[in-house]
């Protein structure tokens, strides 16, 4: 097996104890960055561990105190979303060049050339990349590293992101804590507060944003709220 598809250890440092468990590589980055994948598949194995190398197990008393539960699966949930991941150099310059790619992609599709309006190419995007030796972070989101890249991009590219208007409508019941997740994804244009305790918000988000925009209105409301876009301009 290749050192890249070795199992790796996820680690949570907590209450003064160390939580480990042995996970595929590819299966938790994914889990990590919020894709949807079962947890029974990205497990190596139905231990959790004080040290994972050593093959020394956490006590039952110790899990039980510190997570309220010995669900094996429950636990690894909680110590991949709240932990850290041990890779191996070769393990994060594969998962970096990856991410790479994905930003490479989202700034050929949502930016133009503004003198042409034709997109710049992805090639010339990874070469003025490499130019201004712009570091990836393989745990970060596209969208946001994207944001960023594009930014630095713009001192030896004349370049533009496309953007789009989004109406956003939340049910009563779930409208309260939309407001600040919904904000933080792009500049609020309006925002009503309706007669019967609904949210209507009016957003300008980066054109390439409006799934992630709507995973969290689905994911914030249950999958009540609305989303329309009803512009997209350059």
């Amino acid at each position: 097996m290749s050192k890249r598809h070795e199992p790796i250890v996820a680690r949570l440092e907590t209450h003064g104890h160390r939580f480990e468990i042995l996970v595929k590589p590819d299966l938790a980055f994914k889990f990590k960055e919020g894709e949807k994948v079962n947890i029974r598949e990205v497990l190596e194995g139905e231990f959790i561990y004080k040290d994972a190398r050593k093959g020394l197990k956490a006590s039952e008393e110790v899990i039980k105190k510190v997570f309220r539960t010995t669900d094996v699966y429950k636990i690894a949930e909680e110590i991949l979303r709240r932990g850290e991941i041990q890779i191996t150099t070769e393990q994060r310059r594969a998962l970096i060049e990856a991410k790479k790619k994905k930003i490479i992609d989202f700034i050929s599709r949502n930016c133009i050339d503004p003198r042409t309006k034709l997109p710049h190419p992805p090639k010339r995007i990874e070469l003025a990349m490499e130019q201004l030796r712009i570091g990836i972070d393989p745990f970060k989101d596209v969208e946001n590293q994207a944001l960023q890249v594009i930014k630095a991009l713009s001192r030896v590219l004349p370049i533009k992101l496309a953007k789009a208007i989004v109406r956003i409508k939340i049910p009563a019941p779930y409208s309260g804590k939309a407001y600040s997740v919904l904000a933080g994804l792009g500049e609020v244009k309006r925002v009503t507060w309706l007669s019967d305790g609904s949210l209507f918000m009016e957003l300008e988000i980066p054109a390439g944003m409006q799934q992630t925009l709507i995973d969290k209105v689905n994911a914030i409301s249950k999958g009540t709220g609305e989303v329309k876009v009803v512009q997209t301009k350059w």
